[in-house]
């Protein structure tokens, strides 16, 4: 394995990663009626990214798992099960391979059902969000320009903490508190881009060399080169960075509740606690020249 702090990721030109990450729920007393979604597995193709052999290995008893792609594209898994007696264990396992130098282009269409514009319950504006918007789009062109002071100011506006806001923290309410994780920093430039009428998505994905799930953004621009193609660039605010080829993608949507890890539903008078384990490992690397 490759050592992904001792990388020049400017001058990477080729690298493959294999993902392994374990879901733990654990129950005082039996379950049942388990219905649980996860998104854990990448689509096949991802702008520049291939995924390789993959396996996602469930031990819950006797469960019934389908497989489907959403409105997004992306990968979901359903499993259900009548009865966990104490716990249930999802386990995911996949090759990605990424290559520099290939733009993410999406087809013509691309702003039809208007997700990217959209706000969403988590990314609604309040008026301190719109009231900077509207200095950004007053001071700056629209388009990558944009984009990128977008970023810098949310950026700016946050400090990074833990267990200080939730997965249904908003926007609006991250940045009072002035505090947040990646999810946070994500709503927050998506709430501001959007208001800057600048088409957006919620990123979830990996990392490499970080522990958790990480989230950034998509901004989505039109190549006008008459195709009516454009092309998603993405911008990771937690770090202020325009990203790289040590960027893992999963998922997408209009927030977190579209891309959640791990979700779903069961009928026990009882909580579970989660545990998890991630591990991305860089198992080949290229260099330009």
């Amino acid at each position: 394995m490759i050592d992904p702090l001792s990388v020049d990721w400017t001058n990477a030109r080729r690298t493959t990663y294999l993902v392994e990450q374990t879901i733990r729920y654990e129950y005082p007393t039996p379950i049942r009626d388990l219905d649980h979604r996860l998104v854990v597995i990448p689509p096949e193709r991802f702008g520049d990214q291939r995924r390789g052999e993959h396996r996602l290995e469930i031990e819950a008893g006797t469960a019934r798992v389908e497989d489907r792609s959403d409105r997004f594209g992306n990968v979901v898994f359903e499993i259900f099960a009548p009865r966990v007696d104490c716990c249930v264990e999802f386990i995911a396992t996949v090759e990605v391979e990424r290559r520099a130098g290939e733009p993410h282009r999406l087809a013509d269409g691309w702003l039809r059902d208007g997700y990217l514009l959209e706000p969403t319950r988590l990314t609604l504006p309040d008026p301190r969000i719109k009231s900077v918007a509207r200095q950004l789009v007053s001071g700056t062109p629209w388009g990558l320009a944009l984009a990128e002071k977008a970023m810098e100011w949310v950026y700016q506006s946050m400090t990074y903490q833990n267990g200080v806001t939730g997965v249904r923290t908003t926007a609006s309410e991250a940045l009072t508190i002035g505090r947040g994780v990646c999810q946070d920093y994500a709503h927050l430039m998506l709430a501001l881009c959007r208001a800057c009428g600048l088409p957006a998505r919620y990123v979830s994905g990996h990392l490499v060399g970080e522990g958790g799930t990480h989230a950034w953004v998509e901004v989505v621009l039109p190549t006008r080169d008459g195709t009516g193609d454009a092309i998603a660039w993405t911008f990771d605010p937690t770090h202020a960075s325009r990203g790289g080829l040590n960027y893992v993608t999963i998922a997408v949507g209009g927030d977190y509740s579209d891309v959640a890890p791990t979700s779903g539903t069961y009928v026990a008078p009882v909580r579970g606690r989660l545990s998890t384990r991630k591990r991305v490992s860089l198992t080949s690397l290229d260099y330009a020249g």
